[in-house]
């Protein structure tokens, strides 16, 4: 215990002190500055794990976002390219069923053209065979009957000269 004594002016000021209490409270201050300093380091390891996470939860979050833009695009363009390709298939099968159509009317016109071919020169023959008739007609005075049938590869005549 150590006694001092300091004078300035006419105030005296004594203080007695006790090192070991000074001792032992320069110890519980050290005390209190180490347990504040390790709540202070927990809590900014708890704040920077918080921050991490948050950060962490932002960062998938747009990359959740882009990722989401990027499936809607795919499908847009997918959608893009169906329609695309469902429009040539239109107009490919449109040409295919004008050209079989054009076809189609081709070979009935040729079909049209040898049957009607074939019918002149049947009724050519007719023509001849009356113009022959009719002169003999005037001397045996006989009828002539006859009938036609017409198919898609021939044409048939069955003629009759009946007498009277």
């Amino acid at each position: 215990m150590g006694v001092q004594f300091c004078t300035k002016g006419n105030l005296i000021l004594s203080v007695i002190e006790d090192v070991d209490e000074t001792i032992e409270w320069k110890i519980l201050q050290k005390k209190k500055q180490q347990k504040t300093k390790e709540k202070r380091r927990i809590r900014t390891k708890a704040a920077i794990k918080i921050q991490a996470w948050w950060r962490g939860t932002l960062v998938r979050r747009t990359l959740l976002h882009a990722a989401l833009r990027a499936w809607i695009i795919q499908c847009w363009w997918r959608m893009t390219l169906l329609t695309v390709l469902e429009k040539k298939r239109q107009a490919a099968l449109i040409a295919c069923a004008t050209r079989e159509r054009a076809v189609i009317k081709l070979h009935s016109l040729v079909r049209m053209w040898r049957v009607h071919w074939r019918y002149c020169q049947v009724l050519n023959a007719i023509y001849v065979i009356q113009g022959h008739w009719q002169c003999h007609n005037c001397q045996t005075c006989a009828l002539l009957q006859g009938h036609c049938v017409v198919t898609a590869t021939h044409l048939q005549f069955h003629i009759e000269i009946i007498n009277s």
